[in-house]
């Protein structure tokens, strides 16, 4: 078990600029995740396999996207005990995201709110970290990876079905899943791609593609779409439909909410973009029920959004979830929520 105490830590990290704090952290593990002070951080990974999607994860805790969006820090990852781990978002071409401030703290509701807008190092150094992975090298058993992927925010919106097929060809071979991201709130018009007609056609030309990638390849990668917790019954309803029709293998529930109810009247509640953390555990769930019910059993199902403790993560399993996603948790509890999460899910599911 870690005895680096993490309170310490995150009093020292919550004095600087949250997005500051955010590549402080990142350039630190890039440094030290092939280094023997490594070990001080490791945490042996709870044995609770699953199977997903044709996957066996070692235990149903995943990382989220969005915290390591190039891919650097995999092998530290791999350390913490995470059952499987996803980087990301990339896009075909580098870009800088949003301008700073875009990164904003809530510690009064154990959130987050964040405009970063995909900013990322573009899919060919993406896909160079990956390759440099040494837990990769090592073989695809030792860690389920899963690569996430988007647009370009100056590709217009009728040609973003071209972005994730350069996304998916690029990093198909390097993948044990894809993740196609349509619900970021942070790049103009994204969510749109949710709607029934934009879905069909995007869904559709993913499958096609897949289809020829895994013939090219000889391996059938499963392929997730990530959807946002701003969506009615009715909307939730044409998606589950449409996952299921075009032969999608998963989906992710959620991704950050508009909503501010829950943090109206805190500092920087009224800032632009996606809020995460414990606020956002409620929506979340509500999408992951509503899918459960759509879906049906069987269908796999990743929930992530608000899970502070392991209670949380039960929470999700009890609404429909099969395995879960961390983030803003992470940077309120530390490394060791990874193994409380992980122990809570297996307790549960021999209940």
């Amino acid at each position: 078990m870690s005895w680096i105490p993490y309170a310490a830590a995150r009093a020292v990290l919550f004095r600087l600029d949250a997005e500051d704090a955010h590549d402080l952290t990142l350039r630190w593990l890039e440094r030290v995740q092939h280094t023997p002070l490594m070990r001080c951080l490791a945490d042996a990974r709870v044995d609770d396999p699953v199977q997903l999607a044709g996957l066996r994860l070692p235990n149903r805790v995943g990382l989220a996207a969005g915290l390591d969006k190039n891919a650097r820090c995999i092998d530290a990852w791999a350390a913490l005990g995470f059952g499987f781990v996803e980087v990301g978002t990339v896009t075909p071409r580098p870009q800088p995201g949003n301008p700073r401030p875009r990164l904003f703290r809530l510690p009064q509701a154990q959130a987050l709110i964040n405009r970063f807008g995909f900013n990322n190092e573009g899919l060919e150094a993406f896909v160079g970290h990956v390759r440099a992975s040494r837990v990769r090298r090592d073989g695809a058993a030792a860690l389920v990876l899963g690569l996430n992927i988007g647009k370009n925010a100056a590709t217009p919106i009728e040609r973003a079905v071209d972005d994730y097929l350069l996304g998916l060809r690029g990093v198909y071979a390097h993948a044990d899943y894809v993740t196609v991201n349509i619900s970021s709130p942070n790049t103009a018009n994204l969510r749109q791609l949710q709607s029934d007609a934009a879905l069909e056609g995007l869904l559709a030309a993913l499958m096609q593609e897949r289809a020829r990638l895994e013939d090219a390849h000889g391996a059938r990668k499963p392929l997730f779409v990530k959807i946002a917790p701003d969506l009615d019954e009715a909307q939730i309803g044409a998606i589950a439909e449409a996952l299921q029709r075009h032969g999608m293998d998963g989906v992710i529930a959620t991704n950050t909410t508009l909503a501010r109810e829950a943090v109206r009247g805190l500092p920087h509640a009224e800032e632009a973009g996606g809020l995460s953390g414990a606020p956002l555990a409620e929506a979340s769930n509500r999408v992951i029920a509503a899918l459960r019910a759509r879906l049906g059993p069987g269908y796999p199902i990743i929930g992530v959004g608000g899970i502070l403790s392991g209670a949380d993560a039960v929470a999700k399993l009890r609404a429909g979830a099969d395995a879960v996603q961390l983030y803003t948790g992470l940077i309120y509890r530390g490394p060791a929520l990874v193994g409380e999460v992980a122990q809570a899910l297996r307790t549960a599911g021999r209940i």
